[in-house]
C-alpha cells in the first residue's frame, strides 16, 4: 500500500481536486508538512509579513478569480493576526477558507505551546469551522469547507489541522478523495411576487437599480446587461459588484460615485436593490423613505432588514433578473437619468473643477484625476484609507470587472486592506496596472507587504495620499471639539518611499502637481513594486468626513 503524510495529502486534495494554484501564508512549525506538500504538489505560496494580509489576499482573490481564496497561518499568534481579515471577509460575505495549525491532539489541558481554543474564537465570523481529527479524512473535511464557502450566501470557514494528523502516514487506498461538487440549491421567489416587481418595474417613472456583491458573486453579467438595456433603468454598482457592467455604460450613473448615488436615491419611486445590504453604507435606507423597494437577495434574511420590501425575491442576482426578463416591458428612462445626472453633477461642481485644476499644495481630487490620467480605465483601481476611500470612489472609474475595489469602505471600515488587496489584484492579472491609493495612515498597517512584493516579484503602484495625518479622525475633531484639542490625528510628513526603496522597490516623493505623472510612469516602467509618496493639502475635509461626523453628532 501507498502511504502518504497527512500534510501532503491535504496539498494533493487541494491541487488535484479543488485545482488550488495559490495559497497566501506565513510558515510555521505545526503546518510545516502541508507547505512541504504544497512544494510536492507545485501549489505556489505566497509568504507575506503578516498573517492578516495572508486573509486579506484570500478574500481579494475570492473577489477577482470569483473562486474561495486560500490561506494558511499557524497555530496561536498566526491564528490570532488573521481575525481581522476573516472578520472582514464575513462582513463581505468572500468565500476564504482558512487552515490553521493547531497545538498537539494529545497535548490537550497540558499548556502546550500556542494552545488555545481557536473554534469559539472564531465561530461568530464565520459559516462553518471544524477540527480534523483522522489523517485519511482530511480530503472530507477540505471538500466540506470549500463547499460551505461557496454554497448560498459565500463567506470564510475555518478547518485546524493538528500536527498529529499532518506529520503521520496513511494508506492511499483507505482515503476518500470527494470530487468537486457543489450541489446547486438555491431558493426561488414565487410567481406572484415575480409579477408584483415586474408590475411596479413597468409602472415605474424615476427608477433606479442598485447592484453589490450579490450581483458580482453570480455571474450575471450577460443577464444584468439584458435587463438594464430592455428596462432602460439607470444603475449603480458598488462594493465587489462594481464593474459587472462597465462604469462607461450608458446607463450607468457610477460616473457621480457615491454622491450621485445619494442625490439621487431620495428622488427614485422604485428602487430596485439586488444583492447589497441596507448598512450604514447606504445609511439603512434613510437615503430613500418613500420609494417602493424591490429587494433581490439569495439569503432570505436579507429582504428586510432594516427596511421591510414591497416585493422580496429571496434568490440567486442572475436567476431572479432572469425570470424577470420576459416580464418587463421595454422601456426609456432617459428624461429621468438626464435629470439625475444634472442633479448629481450640481453637487459635484466643485470637484470636477478641482480634478482639471493644478494645485499648490496638492488636492487629492487632484491627484485621483491625474492617476486616472496616467493610467486610464484599463487598469484594477483600490482605496484605501478614510478620507482616501471617498477619494477613490470619487474619481476612479474603469472597464474591468471589479476594476475598482475601496473594501476599506465595507462593514467592517478595515483599514490596511489596499496593499494585500493590490497584490492579490496583480497575481490574478498580471497583465494589467495595479493601482491602490493609500492614505497615509492605513498605509502603514500593511506597508512590510512591499517586502512581500518585492521577494515574490509582484509589480503594483501604490500612491500615498500624504496628508501628515488620520484625516477623518483629524477634520471630525476639528468639527467636534476644535482644532486646539485634537489628539492621536497627527502624523507628521514621512519618507514612505525610502521605505519602499530600503525594502527593495521603487520610491519617489511628489509635493508639485506637475510632477505627479511622469513619477507614475518612472514608477510603473521601473517594473518594481513601487510607492510614490504625494505630499497633499492637509486642510481638505471630504464629503465623507462631513457625512461621518454628522452621524456622531446625532446621539
Amino acid at each position: 500500500m501507498s502511504k502518504i503524510y497527512g500534510g501532503h495529502l491535504a496539498a494533493k486534495y487541494l491541487k488535484e481536486v479543488q485545482n488550488v494554484s495559490i495559497v497566501f501564508t506565513i510558515s510555521g512549525g505545526h503546518i510545516e508538512n502541508i507547505l512541504d506538500g504544497f512544494t510536492e504538489y507545485n501549489i505556489r505560496t505566497i509568504d507575506v509579513r503578516h498573517e492578516q494580509a495572508a486573509a486579506m489576499m484570500a478574500h481579494a482573490w475570492s473577489i477577482y478569480k470569483n473562486e474561495p481564496g486560500l490561506c494558511l497561518v499557524t497555530a496561536g499568534p498566526g491564528f490570532t493576526n488573521a481575525l481581522t481579515g476573516i472578520a472582514n471577509a464575513y462582513l463581505d460575505n468572500a468565500p476564504v477558507v482558512l487552515l490553521c495549525g493547531r497545538h498537539p491532539l494529545r497535548d490537550d489541558l497540558k499548556g502546550a505551546l500556542q494552545e488555545m481554543n481557536q473554534i469559539d474564537m472564531i465561530k461568530p465570523i464565520t459559516k462553518w469551522s471544524a477540527t480534523c481529527y483522522e489523517t485519511k479524512r482530511i480530503p472530507e473535511y477540505l471538500s466540506i469547507a470549500f463547499r460551505q464557502a461557496a454554497t448560498g450566501t459565500p463567506g470564510p470557514v475555518f478547518l485546524e489541522l493538528p500536527p498529529d494528523i499532518l506529520f503521520v502516514q496513511t494508506d492511499m487506498e483507505k482515503v476518500n478523495m470527494p470530487l468537486r461538487k457543489h450541489h446547486k440549491t438555491s431558493v426561488h421567489p414565487d410567481e406572484s411576487e415575480l409579477e408584483e416587481a415586474a408590475r411596479l418595474i413597468n409602472s415605474a417613472k424615476k427608477p433606479v437599480f442598485i447592484g453589490g456583491s450579490g450581483v458580482g458573486m453570480s455571474g450575471c453579467d450577460d443577464i444584468l446587461k439584458t435587463f438594464i438595456e430592455k428596462t432602460g433603468i439607470p444603475f449603480a454598482l458598488m462594493n465587489n459588484g462594481r464593474g459587472v457592467l462597465p462604469d462607461n455604460h450608458p446607463l450607468s450613473i457610477n460616473d457621480g460615485a457615491f454622491t450621485g448615488v445619494m442625490t439621487v436615491l431620495p428622488q427614485a419611486d422604485v428602487v430596485i436593490a439586488a444583492g447589497i445590504r441596507f448598512n450604514w453604507v447606504m445609511q439603512a435606507t434613510k437615503l430613500f423613505p418613500d420609494a417602493k423597494v424591490i429587494r433581490i437577495d439569495i439569503a432570505p434574511h436579507e429582504i428586510d432588514r432594516n427596511r421591510t420590501s414591497e416585493v422580496g425575491l429571496a434568490g440567486d442576482c442572475g436567476y431572479v433578473l432572469e425570470r424577470l426578463i420576459p416580464m418587463v416591458d421595454k422601456r426609456s428612462h432617459d428624461p429621468w437619468l438626464d435629470k439625475m445626472r444634472n442633479a448629481y453633477k450640481a453637487f459635484l461642481t466643485t470637484e470636477l473643477q478641482l480634478r482639471k485644476t493644478p494645485s499648490d499644495p496638492i488636492h487629492p481630487i487632484r491627484l485621483t484625476a491625474q492617476i486616472m490620467e496616467a493610467f486610464g480605465e484599463d487598469a484594477f483601481y483600490i482605496a484605501d484609507g478614510g478620507d482616501t476611500s471617498y477619494y477613490g470612489l470619487s474619481g476612479f472609474t474603469s472597464s474591468l470587472k471589479a476594476g475598482v475595489l475601496i473594501p476599506a469602505g465595507s462593514q467592517l471600515g478595515c483599514l490596511g486592506t489596499g496593499i494585500p488587496f493590490a497584490i492579490a489584484a496583480k497575481l490574478a492579472n498580471p497583465e494589467k496596472p495595479v493601482i491602490v491609493l493609500n492614505g497615509d495612515g492605513s498605509f502603514g498597517f500593511n506597508s512590510m507587504e512591499f517586502d512581500t512584493a518585492v521577494r515574490h516579484n509582484i509589480p503594483i503602484i501604490c500612491v500615498v495620499n500624504n496628508d501628515c495625518a488620520w484625516g477623518m479622525i483629524k477634520h471630525s475633531q476639528e468639527m467636534s471639539i476644535g482644532k486646539d484639542r485634537c489628539t492621536c490625528a497627527e502624523l507628521g510628513m514621512r519618507d514612505y518611499e525610502k521605505m519602499v526603496e530600503g525594502l527593495g522597490g521603487y520610491g519617489e516623493l511628489v509635493v508639485k502637481d506637475e510632477d505627479i505623472i511622469p513619477a507614475l510612469k518612472r514608477a510603473y516602467d521601473s517594473g518594481k513594486p513601487a510607492c510614490v509618496n504625494v505630499a497633499t493639502n492637509p486642510d481638505v475635509t471630504s464629503p465623507a468626513t462631513v457625512m461621518f461626523y454628522q452621524n456622531l453628532s446625532d446621539f
